[in-house]
């Protein structure tokens, strides 16, 4: 079997296969974990001094706890405990953990940042305090994190790659099948880096026009 057979009959079918799974996960933790990341850093900023504590701790144990550990609790130490996830929901659910942690940081310092001045404006025209956070704060936070969330997002196309190993057959864990079952481990390599290599790029391309439509006036 020559190269060119191998990658167009066999390989790009089955990394194809491989890779829309991949982008299941991309697609369902970016919402998720951005959403989770924000009710996060909003606990953080303006909860009571319990939640705040909480939600500290959460930034701390998933910022600070490996996400291969994690999904080695997750796919193997869950089970022990009667927990069954599963490969694609224990991938699934340690991306969004740990994606929201590092989004919650970004939105954080966003939220910090708008003056308290606009809290105390929005009180006086009759807000309550949860209406101010989510309509007079939160989207001006958003522009302010918007590149730092952006850059967690491309992170998370590449680390996507680990699913692999909690059995989930994505694309890179197509590659180590196709690679060990035929022995060509550069070309199914290299392809595999293509797919992220355009995968990331468009993903870049479509970041740097929603980050210059939504940059604030003025900021640098």
């Amino acid at each position: 079997m020559d190269d060119i057979t191998f990658l167009v009959n066999i390989l790009l079918p089955a990394l194809w296969r491989g890779f829309l799974v991949t982008l299941q996960l991309i697609v369902l933790t970016a919402p998720f974990g951005f959403l989770l990341g924000l009710a996060v850093a909003v606990a953080h900023v303006y909860g009571a001094r319990p939640v705040r504590i909480l939600a500290k701790l959460y930034v701390i144990f998933f910022r600070g706890c490996p996400l291969l550990l994690l999904l080695f609790i997750l796919y193997f130490g869950l089970p022990s405990v009667g927990i069954v996830l599963g490969s694609f929901y224990s991938a699934l659910f340690g991306f969004i953990l740990c994606n929201s942690a590092y989004n919650s940081e970004y939105l954080r310092g966003a939220l910090q940042s708008i003056k308290g001045g606009q809290m105390t404006a929005a009180k006086a025209l009759g807000m309550t305090k949860a209406q101010a956070v989510l309509y007079v704060v939160i989207p001006q936070a958003l522009r302010k994190a918007l590149p730092g969330v952006s850059n967690e997002f491309i992170y998370l196309i590449k680390y996507s790659s680990l699913a692999y190993v909690v059995a989930l057959i994505e694309l890179t864990g197509t590659a180590k099948i196709m690679a060990s079952r035929y022995f060509l481990y550069f070309e199914t390599f290299a392809a595999v880096g293509v797919f992220y290599l355009v995968l990331v790029t468009i993903a870049t391309f479509a970041i740097h026009k929603l980050e210059k439509k939504y940059a604030i006036p003025g900021a640098q």
